[in-house]
C-alpha cells in the first residue's frame, strides 16, 4: 500500500512538472465608445462603436518549454465588434485575422509561420500617442482607414493591411535594446508569378528613447483571399522620447505605386502629458499626408483627448478629432469610451 501511494505521488509530481512546462491562456480586450463621427467629406453619424482606442479582440495563446532553451508557441486570436457581438473588424473579415500562427523560439530568435503582424504595424503604433486606435489616431487613419469618400482606399499609405497571411516571420534576439523582424508572405499564385510581399522593421528601446522604422514591398492584397495587386512600397521612420513631464512622438514616411504616378508623403507629431499623479494622460496628435497621382490633395487630421486609468486594466477616454481634406468639407468627431483588458 505504501509503495502504491509513493508511486502515485511520483506520477502526480511528474504530471505537475510537465504541466509547469506548458502554459495556455485566454486573454483579450473590450473597447466600446459612444460618439458623433464625421470624417472630411462624409455625413455625420451618431454611433456606439467598438474599438475607440484599441480594436477589441479575444485570443488563445500558449507556450511549451521543449528544453535546451527552445520553446514552441502558438497564437490564435480574433478581432471582435463588441457593439454588435460579431467577430472580425467588418463583415467578411476572417475569424482569426488578428493571429493564427505557430512559432519556435530560442537563442537564435523566433521563427513564426502563419498569419501575424505586417511590418508596418508595430512601428506605427509605437510612434504615436494613440497607439493602435483605428478610430481616432491620425497616423493610423491615414495609413489604413478610408472613411473619407474622396480619399478612398487608393490613397492609403499602407499597401496591404496591418497583418499578412501565408507568412514566415523571423525575429532576431535583442541586441542592446535593438530588435528586427523580417517578413515574407508567400503569394501562393499558380505558376510562380513572382507575386509576394516582403518587408522588415527595426525597433530600438533604450531608456526614454524609442526608435522605429519599417519598409514594405507588397504585391499581394490582404486579408481576405489574398490576390495580386499593383506593386506598392512604403517606408516610415519614427520615434518617441519620454522627458518625464511629457512624451513626444514623431514620424515621416512615403508610399509609392510602381504602375502609376501615385506618391504619398506623411508626417506626424504627437504628445502624451501625464496628469493627476500619472493616473491619466492628455494626448495630442496630428498627421498630414500629401498625395500626388490618384488625386492631388492634402489630408490633415488632429486629435486631442484625455485617457484616465481607473485601474491597470480599465480606463476611460474622451477624444475630439478634426479631419480636413483639400477642397472637401471638414469633419469633426467626439468619442467617449471605456476600455477593459482581461
Amino acid at each position: 500500500m505504501k509503495k502504491s501511494l509513493l508511486a502515485m505521488v511520483a506520477v502526480l509530481a511528474c504530471a505537475g512538472a510537465a504541466h509547469a512546462q506548458s502554459t495556455v491562456k485566454i486573454s483579450g480586450l473590450v473597447d466600446v465608445y459612444a460618439g458623433s463621427m464625421q470624417y472630411a467629406g462624409a455625413q455625420r453619424t451618431s454611433t456606439v462603436g467598438s474599438g475607440g482606442m484599441t480594436t477589441s479582440w479575444l485570443g488563445f495563446f500558449g507556450t511549451e518549454d521543449l528544453g535546451g532553451g527552445l520553446k514552441a508557441e502558438f497564437a490564435i486570436s480574433s478581432f471582435l465588434r463588441a457593439d454588435v457581438g460579431n467577430l472580425g473588424r467588418y463583415d467578411g473579415d476572417p475569424a482569426f485575422s488578428r493571429d493564427a500562427n505557430v512559432a519556435l523560439s530560442g537563442g537564435f530568435g523566433t521563427l513564426r509561420l502563419g498569419r501575424s503582424m505586417a511590418p508596418n504595424f508595430l512601428p506605427t503604433i509605437l510612434a504615436n500617442p494613440y497607439g493602435d486606435s483605428f478610430t481616432i489616431s491620425p497616423l493610423v487613419l491615414h495609413a489604413n482607414i478610408a472613411n473619407v469618400p474622396v480619399w478612398g482606399f487608393g490613397n492609403l499609405t499602407t499597401p496591404a493591411d496591418t497583418g499578412w497571411s501565408n507568412q514566415v516571420t523571423y525575429t532576431t534576439p535583442s541586441f542592446g535594446g535593438f530588435k528586427a523582424n523580417l517578413h515574407y508572405q508567400f503569394g501562393e499564385q499558380a505558376g510562380d508569378s513572382g507575386k509576394r510581399n516582403v518587408g522588415v522593421n527595426a525597433l530600438y528601446f533604450g531608456g526614454p528613447l524609442t526608435l522605429v522604422g519599417f519598409y514594405e514591398n507588397a504585391k499581394i492584397s490582404n486579408p481576405v483571399n489574398p490576390s495580386p495587386m499593383n506593386t506598392k512600397s512604403d517606408w516610415m521612420l519614427g520615434g518617441a522620447y519620454d522627458f518625464g513631464v511629457a512624451k513626444a512622438y514623431g514620424t515621416y514616411g512615403r508610399a509609392e505605386v510602381d504602375a502609376t504616378n501615385f506618391e504619398a508623403r506623411t508626417a506626424s507629431l504627437g504628445l502624451d502629458v501625464p496628469v493627476f499623479n500619472k493616473a491619466g494622460t492628455v494626448k495630442a496628435a496630428v498627421a498630414r499626408t500629401e498625395v500626388e497621382g490618384t488625386v492631388n490633395a492634402t489630408r490633415t487630421t488632429t486629435s486631442i483627448g484625455y485617457d484616465h486609468f481607473l485601474s491597470k486594466r480599465t480606463d476611460l477616454y474622451a477624444v475630439a478629432m478634426y479631419d480636413k481634406v483639400t477642397d472637401v468639407r471638414s469633419g469633426t468627431s467626439l468619442v467617449l469610451g471605456v476600455r477593459h483588458r482581461f
